[in-house]
């Protein structure tokens, strides 16, 4: 790839630049299901910014540019939500969705005490159910949000030691 990708913190100069890149990423989504109405292709600057008050967000950063991000939170049962995994489109391939995923894990746990992930993806989305299985995610459980869409629900547990030596 050339120049190394860096993983850090989002801060409110990435928030326009995170927008941007999600909207090019669900493209692609919203093509498969048919439906461009889909939450993250109508989120609002406003919105955005205020989950990067409330949530852990992470960025890659290839020089200035933003080309992945994701986010989490965790609830009081220690259950972490794993939201908006993206990466650009000419960045695909390289482990750059599995590095962040791997970042968002460790930083939930160590931060916020997280004990099990869970995400969200569409049946139609073999890419991200593929990485998903690929990073320990099974499924739990299926819910048909529209005529198009069902979303599946993955979890795994959270193992305290790996992260323990890696932050």
């Amino acid at each position: 790839m050339g120049m190394s990708v860096a993983i850090s913190t989002a801060t409110e100069e990435d928030v326009e630049q995170i927008l941007k890149l999600q909207y090019l990423c669900y493209q692609s989504e919203a093509k498969l299901y048919s439906d461009y109405t889909l939450e993250p292709l109508t989120q609002t600057l406003t919105e955005l910014r205020a989950e990067l008050e409330a949530h852990c967000v992470l960025v890659a950063r290839l020089g200035g540019e933003v080309v992945g991000s994701v986010r989490g939170t965790v609830d009081e049962q220690g259950v972490a939500r794993i939201d908006r995994l993206i990466v650009h489109p000419r960045m695909q391939g390289h482990g750059l969705g599995g590095r962040l995923l791997a970042g968002i894990e460790a930083r939930l746990a160590a931060e916020r005490a997280a004990t099990r992930y869970r995400l969200l993806s569409g049946h139609r989305s073999e890419t991200s159910l593929s990485l998903y299985r690929k990073c320990g995610y099974a499924a739990v459980g299926t819910e048909r949000v529209t005529q198009a869409m069902s979303l599946i629900t993955l979890e795994k547990e959270a193992v305290p030691e790996r992260y323990a030596t890696s932050a």
